[in-house]
């Protein structure tokens, strides 16, 4: 708005008040400073035209006769002063939000050098190990992401734990189960009675702690008794090769192997997801056992350092959440003896974070074809998006993308790939992730892409690749063979070109976006295929004909087959030899 605009409204000034807002923003490289000058006069008097262009105060006109006309008028204006003030605030909230952030990511994507990488930290237990990939590195930190990989040896079981952000799981090999505790949800499995051993067993620990209970509350005897009867828990999920499971941020889970090899994950932990709200470090919570630190082996985080002093300080080496309370305060809020509640800190406990059962895991599970049955019925009712799937609690968690039949594109000469996002599993839509399951045979190719939307972190499964990244100035940060058990990222919007090795390439990748998209650079649905052959020539600087065979010679969209080019390039080989 120009003064002049306005210059047929008389205006007169007794006083005008400057606020000056700064917010304040802290980055990695220092802090920064936003700064805006709001100027308010009260709604009894008027002021002289306003250049919005300036800041500049404007000095009084003299007293205008018909001012009391407009008073209505400068009444509603300074109520939509005061509203445009608020909005002034929450604009410059969010913009420095916004600053901090693309200013954070704009640093940490500035990628010269990507390496594919086998973790970096390892934690040997009792029954398995759990490795990671350094998070501090550049490309993972561009990404925002942590990435673990936990083996779960047979009869092991890893501890219940949670992190402060949200997880996908892809199950590389083995079986075994998973417990998810969503809060509030009730639970849905139950005993209907009790084998003759569990009466035995619960007989010998009554029988044992007779003498060692006398000061424990009638209260608490009553409500042993009125729950030992009878096992409930939630839900309990059958994993196996090929399960994607998402976690959600907070949610405890747990898992154990009850196969006859190893059972290996490799979690995704998005660090950058707005559900987590502490710093852009991994955290993972324990609920029992003494466990080690799983992402700082070298004492990076000041807070994690801080944390075990405190507990030093407290006389308690153990790192489980209950160690941190007193131990009477807890044994008081959940209504037991002092001696079960040294058992929940671990006092005694010197075991890590994946232990060995001792005898058989035996809880409430319905048998085979029960669990199929019911694995139907959701997948039925879950077509319309309403009704009980849509509940938090039935939420569907995990979906298997390794199977065959599973493929999203099928190639006979090139392999297979499939894709799960938020249309097929709708909790996605609330982590925001998406995953990409791979299987290239021989010398076939993953179509030459970008990500519209999202950053991919791929992991190799089995077999090997040749695979090249380019940047926004066509340079090649990646130009490596990767192998079984490495991790490599591509950052959104950066070319990736992906080519199979003489052992096939298998892959799974885990994407930043619930609903992450690509653009192809090679087959029928790509960018080439979309442009005017006129567009090719003269941007390449080729004939039509050129221009033609370039959009034409590929009918595959994703999985490529082996090229005429590398086939003639091996019979060339093979006549020399």
């Amino acid at each position: 708005m120009s003064s002049e605009a306005n210059s047929h409204l008389p205006r007169y000034k007794n006083e005008v008040y400057e606020f000056e807002i700064v917010i304040t923003c802290k980055e990695k490289n220092g802090m920064r400073s936003l700064t805006r000058h709001v100027y308010f006069s009260p709604p009894h008097v008027l002021l002289s035209p306003i250049n919005l262009n300036t800041d500049a105060l404007y000095s009084p006109l003299h007293h205008n006769p018909k001012l009391a006309s407009y008073l209505p008028l400068i009444n509603t204006m300074a109520k939509h002063l005061a509203l445009a003030f608020s909005l002034c605030l929450l604009v410059l909230f969010h913009g420095c939000l916004a600053s901090r952030q693309q200013s954070s990511q704009q640093n940490e994507c500035q990628l010269n050098q990507i390496q594919a990488r086998e973790p970096d930290n390892r934690i040997e237990t009792e029954a398995g190990r759990i490795e990671s990939w350094d998070y501090n590195q550049d490309d993972l930190q561009c990404a925002g992401v942590a990435v673990q990989r936990i083996t779960i040896e047979r009869n092991g079981l890893h501890l219940p734990s949670y992190t402060n952000t949200p997880r996908l799981a892809y199950v590389v090999q083995g079986r075994g189960h998973l417990g998810m505790v969503f809060p509030g949800c009730p639970e849905t499995f139950e005993e209907s009675e009790q084998s003759d051993e569990e009466q035995q067993d619960q007989q010998q620990q009554r029988q044992g702690q007779q003498g060692q209970q006398g000061q424990f509350g009638q209260q608490g005897q009553q409500g042993q008794q009125d729950f030992e009867q009878l096992d409930r828990h939630q839900r309990v999920r059958r994993v196996k090769e090929g399960d994607v499971i998402a976690i959600p941020a907070g949610v405890t889970t747990w898992s154990h192997n009850d196969g006859d090899r190893s059972l290996v994950f490799v979690t995704l932990l998005d660090i950058g997801n707005n559900h987590n709200q502490l710093d852009q470090n991994p955290r993972r919570f324990y609920l029992a056992g003494n466990p080690q630190d799983e992402f700082n082996q070298q004492g990076q985080r000041q807070q994690g350092q801080q944390g075990r002093s405190r507990q030093q300080r407290q006389g308690n080496n153990n790192n489980n959440i209950f160690a941190g309370f007193e131990t009477q305060l807890l044994a008081d809020a959940l209504n037991i003896d002092q001696q079960t509640a040294q058992q929940l800190q671990g006092q005694n406990d010197n075991r890590p974070q994946i232990v060995r059962v001792q005898g058989r895991l035996d809880f409430v599970e319905p048998p085979r074809s029960q669990r199929e049955e019911r694995q139907l019925q959701g997948q039925q009712g879950q077509q319309g998006q309403n009704g009980l799937e849509e509940l938090f609690c039935h939420m569907k968690i995990k979906q298997n993308i390794g199977k065959p039949s599973m493929a999203d594109v099928f190639s006979p000469q090139a392999g297979r790939i499939s894709t799960l996002n938020s249309f097929s599993m709708p909790i996605l839509r609330h982590l925001r992730l998406s995953a990409e399951r791979g299987f290239l045979y021989n010398n076939a190719i993953h179509s030459p892409h970008w990500n519209l939307n999202a950053h991919e972190i791929v992991y190799v499964i089995r077999g090997s690749a040749r695979v090249q990244v380019v940047n926004d100035n066509g340079e090649t940060i990646l130009d490596d063979q990767v192998r079984q058990g490495q991790l490599f990222v591509v950052p959104q919007n950066h070319a990736v070109l992906q080519k199979a090795m003489s052992n096939g390439y298998e892959y799974i990748a885990f994407k930043t976006d619930d609903n992450a998209m690509i653009n192809t650079l090679a087959g029928r649905t790509s960018v080439l295929r979309a442009l005017p052959d006129v567009v090719l020539a003269n941007a390449y600087q080729m004939d039509r004909e050129q221009a033609r065979n370039l959009k034409y010679n590929r009918q595959e969209t994703l999985a490529l087959s082996s090229s005429r080019s590398s086939q003639s390039q091996v019979l060339v080989g093979v006549n020399e030899m």
